[in-house]
């Protein structure tokens, strides 16, 4: 599969367990700490508009960050969560289908461009849907409805992981991680790696 088919069938079933779940179940916690399913839904629809901007970014070559910044995002996401779970559902779910009529309409041209991640990073826009899958991959898992990482297809486990390894191994932390995955040590202590 490519990374598009990826986005498309994780947003079908990302998308699917938020609309399965009540409006009770919002306020349940989500599997990330202090967050509830809410807050994670919040977070969803906002990055999919944060990364609609870097599309933007490339289609023009106007420069439109993701965020304004890291105190803003983690504001938006907490006002957002306090919205009813009705707004909520159509919130993510047109932001999602406005990304990928975004990925659509950007010309062949344009996806060399440069654009920056919230981290800083200078990546090519070819990078802005894997950006997607992973937060739709790995989020879904987060919502704690039942879907698990045995859900996912196989060849995304795989290339999810090489990209977290080699996100770790940047960070410095690729001793402690060799020690733990050849069973010599027990599993580091890692930060979140999104």
């Amino acid at each position: 599969m490519n990374t598009r088919t990826w986005l498309d069938d994780g947003n079908r079933r990302l998308l699917d367990a938020i609309d399965a779940l009540s409006d009770e179940e919002f306020a349940a916690p989500c599997a990330l700490p202090d967050w509830t399913r809410a807050h994670l839904v919040a977070h969803l629809h906002l990055n999919a508009e944060a990364l609609s901007r870097l599309v933007s970014w490339a289609r023009t070559g106007n420069r439109t960050p993701m965020y304004s910044g890291q105190d803003q995002r983690n504001a938006d996401i907490e006002e957002y969560s306090r919205r009813p779970p009705a707004e909520l559902r159509a919130l993510v779910r047109g932001s999602a289908e406005t990304l990928a009529r975004d990925f659509d309409a950007l010309p062949a041209d344009r996806w060399e461009r440069e654009v920056e991640t919230a981290q800083g990073r200078a990546v090519a826009a070819t990078e802005i849907p894997w950006m997607r899958t992973r937060e739709v991959a790995v989020h879904a898992v987060d919502l704690a409805t039942g879907i698990t990482f045995d859900d996912l297809p196989g060849d995304l486990l795989r290339a999810l992981t090489i990209d977290v390894v080699n996100r770790r191994f940047s960070l410095g932390e690729g001793p402690a991680l060799a020690a733990w995955i050849t069973g010599r040590a027990g599993p580091p202590d890692l930060g979140p790696w999104l």
